[in-house]
């Protein structure tokens, strides 16, 4: 009996040992090799990503400890007692490995931040804490160290509770406690539903980017670009860490969408590994990418004035006055859109998120193609075709698309905004707009037109604004009049 009792007593030392060893690696990483928001080695970046789904086991078993400690001390459950050394050197082995996972995505996925380090080293805390509980376990069963085992056993519960909180902050948020809870209920704790907004002397709320911007970024981006986490190095919570960029500079150009990496990023198609925001994330509408899009365009300042930015998308201006709406006859507009609902089902399917209807009640089409990029060019627009006549917005920025396609908008006959910014269409696709008597605005930012054709769509009898910084109209030029106050540089 001697015998056995010492060959468990040995095997107990030597699993001691053996854990208590990546313990302290782990520390020794965190400290020598935290976290700095770089992107490393690819293989581990792939394990990794599989620290969300190890830490459940551990979690799980360190808080069903507790209730087996209870129910085993009745003399109905007496028998659980027996399991629970086995289930606390299995929560301590998983601790270990998540944390290890938890090391190699915190350290190779480019993230960094407060609450980085602090989940990681609640990670190495948990697993320390359930190696401790073991040890003193088989001290209490023995007849002492009782109490500093109960002591220790809810000290760990308390870290895998904290560690488990500050996880979820990263993957869900900051709020994501608290976003849809009630307000009476919000009151009584004195916490708030919403990201912390930082506005420095720049991008103040008084600002277009403190009315306007930040509080997109604030939806969309700073769960894993804020304050306390900052993936890449990039914090999107204030206008001065926006401009600071992040690891590899800045990400926002004034002026110049197609040089701002931001605004790369959000107009990727969904399906690219660099589309932001990541994780499955809700990302920005069509609406908010265009907001953004005007405010880079128009300089990317964090002074301008809140209405210094007209012609706005109309989902992303504000109503400060009650509206009432009147009742959609849901059954009427099916009726209209009839006809061509195959072909916009069929287009939706090949062209996902970026064709549209104007509202719930019109069966008027709306166009973002500048989410494709280079993806979307002339043999794609073509494709439009039996839509044209429905086809009341159009952004095509950033697109492929020549003056190859100056013959199918000129078929869109009720357009009445139409965006060509950052292309390679020329005089030749102006000149083919002059039968557009709908047509309301035109953006040629960023293109190679003259002022040649200008004449053309001076006499359109809708058109308010043509946008033509960065084409080669130049503001001495001679412009026709009925147009020159139309012109927008």
């Amino acid at each position: 009996m001697s015998w056995v009792k010492t060959r468990i007593a040995s095997a107990r030392g030597l699993f001691g040992l053996v854990a208590l060893a990546p313990i302290l690696l782990l520390a020794v990483l965190l400290l020598l090799a935290p976290p700095d928001g770089g992107e490393r080695t690819q293989f581990l970046q792939f394990v990794g990503r599989f620290h969300p789904i190890s830490v459940h086991l551990p979690i799980a078993l360190l808080m069903l400890i507790p209730l087996l400690e209870l129910a085993g001390r009745t003399r109905y459950f007496a028998y659980l007692l027996a399991s629970i050394d086995f289930l606390l050197g299995t929560a301590t082995l998983g601790a270990i490995g998540a944390a290890m996972l938890g090391w190699s995505l915190g350290r190779n996925g480019g993230y960094s931040g407060p609450l980085v380090t602090q989940h990681m080293w609640g990670g190495v805390a948990v697993a320390a804490a359930a190696w401790l509980c073991w040890f003193l376990r088989a001290q209490a069963v023995a007849g002492g160290r009782q109490r500093l085992y109960v002591l220790t056993l809810l000290t760990t519960v308390g870290i895998v509770s904290f560690t488990g909180y500050r996880g979820g902050q990263l993957s869900q948020g900051e709020n994501h406690l608290t976003e849809f809870m009630p307000e009476p209920l919000q009151s009584v704790l004195g916490v708030s539903a919403s990201e912390p907004v930082v506005h420095s002397g720049a991008g103040g709320p008084e600002t277009f980017f403190g009315a306007r911007i930040q509080p997109l970024f604030a939806n969309h981006c700073t769960s894993c670009h804020g304050r306390n986490k900052h993936k890449g190095k990039l914090r999107l919570d204030s206008f001065d860490a926006l401009m600071r960029g992040g690891k590899h500079g800045a990400v926002v150009k004034a002026n110049e969408t197609k040089a701002s990496e931001l605004f790369r990023r959000i107009t990727l198609p969904p399906t690219d590994d660099e589309f932001m925001p990541t994780d499955g994330k809700r990302p920005l509408s069509a609406s908010d990418v265009k907001l953004i899009e005007l405010w880079i365009t128009s300089g990317a300042s964090g002074t301008q004035a809140v209405d210094a930015i007209k012609d706005l998308p109309a989902s992303s201006t504000s109503q400060v006055a009650e509206v009432t709406f009147d009742e959609v006859d849901l059954e009427a507009v099916a009726k209209q859109r009839e006809s061509l609902a195959a072909v916009v089902t069929q287009l939706q399917q090949r062209f996902p998120r970026l064709l549209d209807y104007q509202s719930r009640s019109s069966a008027d089409l709306v166009i973002n193609a500048s989410l494709l990029g280079l993806k979307f060019g002339d043999n794609e627009l073509a494709a439009l075709a039996p839509l044209s006549e429905r086809i009341v917005g159009a952004d095509l920025s950033n697109t492929a698309i020549t003056d190859r396609s100056a013959g199918a908008l000129s078929t869109m006959k009720h357009l009445r905004e139409l965006r060509l910014m950052h292309t390679k269409i020329s005089d030749a696709t102006v000149q083919a707009l002059g039968g557009l008597d709908q047509l309301e605005s035109l953006s040629l930012f960023d293109t190679p037109v003259t002022s040649a054709n200008l004449p053309v769509v001076a006499r359109l009898p809708k058109l308010r604004h043509v946008y033509v910084a960065g084409t080669r109209i130049s503001p001495d030029a001679t412009l026709p009049p009925e147009i020159k106050s139309k012109i927008v540089f």
